[in-house]
């Protein structure tokens, strides 16, 4: 195993790298002709890694292209790779110095490898980017009504409302489709949903937003999506913890199915009344049973069995 580390920054246009050690550089178009000069720049040197912000569409062609290469990649949270970069001292930000910056990131934190990505992971996650666009334009739609006065523009904006939940269920049919098509998929949706208060909405979600659901221990799950506590404390101060960071997505998928929970799913409902009693908020309370539903779909995932109530 090579100890070669390469930071690539990705823009629109260009993508700029950097190799450690030894510092070399290479400057590329973003399209097919400069993933091959990449190729031909590692040659038949060994990479640990290749280490790379999340841009947006920019950098998916890149990851495809790369992973179908067989090259190991670290996709990094810009936010943490931006406080590593204040932790150096290095305040000035040019691509070739944000190249460089991700390569020391990937040397020294070693971040976790992406595993191998399928055509049909692909796909779902571009059909629930899709999902997610149409309902911003429905909120924005909604909000619009009940300002609009003029008759022509509210009878446009019934219709694009009509037409945002027409595609939207065309969206999730097309997800429902492909998960079904997939005897993984449709193994891992059924032991999601067969918890109380998951709907088919929030199985695929998680299927889609958090794959590594099921290879988790129980504090790495409820990290991922943004849900462990995080204590504060110096010398003899004792501060409220706090949720931070995770995968607001997966976050807000899990709020409403918590809600239902704590009606309707016994285990957790007894755990919600446990720490209202306690003298918990409402929020707070809530908060802990949706560490308790991801924590769940972790486990059950990681045994490959359904929800089951526990014997009285």
């Amino acid at each position: 195993m090579t100890d070669i580390t390469i930071g690539a920054d990705i823009s629109k246009d260009h993508i700029d790298l950097y190799s450690l050690p030894g510092g070399q550089t290479l400057k590329v178009a973003n399209d097919r002709k400069g993933f091959a000069a990449i190729l031909k720049w590692i040659g038949a040197k060994g990479v640990q890694r290749i280490v790379f912000e999340p841009t947006g569409p920019y950098h998916r062609a890149f990851e495809r292209f790369m992973v179908v290469q067989g090259l190991p990649l670290s996709k990094v949270n810009p936010r943490l790779s931006r406080r590593f970069c204040e932790a150096t001292g290095q305040l000035a930000k040019t691509d070739r110095i944000d190249a460089a910056l991700l390569s020391r990131y990937g040397a020294l934190l070693e971040p976790r490898l992406l595993q191998a990505d399928t055509q049909i992971k692909s796909d779902l996650k571009e059909l629930h980017m899709a999902r997610l666009a149409l309902i911003k334009d429905r909120t924005a739609a909604k909000n619009r009504e009940k300002s609009l006065t003029n008759p022509l523009l509210k009878r446009h904006n019934g219709d694009r409302l009509q037409q945002i939940e027409h595609q939207i269920k065309a969206v999730d049919e097309a997800i429902m489709a492909v998960i079904a098509e997939d005897r993984s998929l449709k193994a891992r949706f059924d032991i999601l949903v067969s918890i109380p208060g998951v709907s088919q909405v929030t199985a695929f979600t998680l299927i889609i937003e958090m794959p590594e659901l099921g290879e988790l221990d129980e504090k790495a799950a409820a990290a991922l999506c943004g849900l462990a506590p995080m204590s504060r404390q110096s010398g003899r101060w004792t501060g409220r913890a706090f949720i931070a960071g995770g995968r607001a997505i997966v976050r807000h998928a899990l709020y409403m199915p918590a809600l239902v929970a704590c009606r309707f799913n016994p285990d957790l409902k007894a755990k919600y009344d446990q720490l209202i009693a306690a003298g918990k908020p409402p929020k707070v309370a809530i908060t802990a049973i949706m560490r308790k539903l991801a924590v769940l779909a972790n486990a059950l995932l990681r045994k490959k069995q359904k929800w089951q109530p526990k014997a009285a």
